[in-house]
């Protein structure tokens, strides 16, 4: 029995949460509106201002797609109502980043900056040269675009400079040592 499956949804004031017939929700709140595909065996019913998902049969793929389908759902209406954001940490020297207009300017350490411009429903805010926060609705599209910047030059871990999460703790390895040389 899927314990995330199972679990209702509130829906909270002021959503709104409809499902056609191929199986398409859209959740319209107070910070946007968000359509996604579901699995069509997972279906969907309205309870008391909750939603509630359910599977036809205990297959072992069917039960994993009903705590995906249902997650999806919950992560839709959190993202409507509160948002999602990430945070990044800029380390090392000479390393800063600039918000210029809808577009980050990142200077990483390479003969050029690096510019990466917000995709639709995503906005860029920088409180400082060396954080980066984004936020927008979409779980899946904040988390990506994060991965993305990260990506450009993750951190180091012999000296820990470049793009780490916030609060992400980056391992540090020795580097090489002056062989002892015994006589």
């Amino acid at each position: 029995m899927s314990r995330i499956g199972m679990t209702p949804i509130d829906v909270p004031d002021g959503v709104t949460v409809s499902f056609d017939t191929e199986n398409v929700v859209t959740v319209t709140g107070p910070k946007g509106e968000l359509v996604q595909a579901l699995p069509p065996m997972i279906t969907f019913t309205r309870e008391n201002g909750r939603v509630v998902a359910s599977r036809p049969t205990d297959e072992h793929r069917i039960r994993a797609l009903h705590g995906l389908a249902r997650q999806l759902v919950a992560n839709m209406i959190l993202g409507v109502t509160q948002g999602y954001e990430k945070r990044l940490e800029i380390q090392g020297t000479g390393y800063r980043v600039q918000l210029q207009g809808a577009t980050l300017d990142l200077q990483l350490g390479f003969t050029h900056p690096q510019r990466r411009r917000a995709p639709d429903g995503i906005e860029f805010e920088v409180p400082d040269p060396t954080h980066i926060i984004i936020r927008g609705i979409d779980k899946q599209a904040v988390g990506q675009i994060a991965a993305e910047i990260r990506a450009i030059r993750p951190a180091d871990p012999y000296k820990g400079h470049g793009l780490r999460y916030q609060g992400e703790v980056v391992r540090r390895k020795p580097g090489k040592t002056a062989a002892t040389v015994v006589a």
